[in-house]
């Protein structure tokens, strides 16, 4: 089991970026798959990106590629997502979600971080 602790949301300008984090406790970090998903008011969540177990593969919904990097480092247990050329329309909780299976399931889950844009 893991437990996920997101952080590094804020206001911030529309063309403007933020960084966020996600710590993991435990010491099988780099067994899990790691996702970014989001949710607007009003809005089901929806994924943004997500990272294989290595970190050698990368994924990201069509509305953020190009603009939000996916990353981790299995030696901190952490996983990022830089978040560049930011948008109103990016405006959201941002959750970290470990999958252990690599299969697309989500078990776990953070308590999310807001994060929002101004026009």
């Amino acid at each position: 089991q893991v437990q996920l602790v997101e952080s590094g949301g804020g206001l911030v300008q529309a063309g403007g970026s933020l960084r966020l984090s996600c710590a993991a406790s435990g010491r099988t970090f780099s067994s899990y798959a790691m996702g970014w998903f989001r949710q607007a008011p009003g809005k089901e969540r929806e994924f943004v990106a997500a990272i294989s177990r290595s970190g050698g593969s990368t994924y990201y919904a069509d509305s953020v590629k190009g603009r939000f990097t996916i990353s981790r480092d299995n030696a901190k247990n952490t996983v990022y997502m830089q978040m560049n050329s930011l948008k109103p329309e990016d405006t959201a909780v941002y959750y970290c979600a470990g999958d252990e299976s690599a299969t697309g399931s989500y078990a776990y889950w953070g308590q999310g971080t807001q994060v929002t844009v101004s026009s």
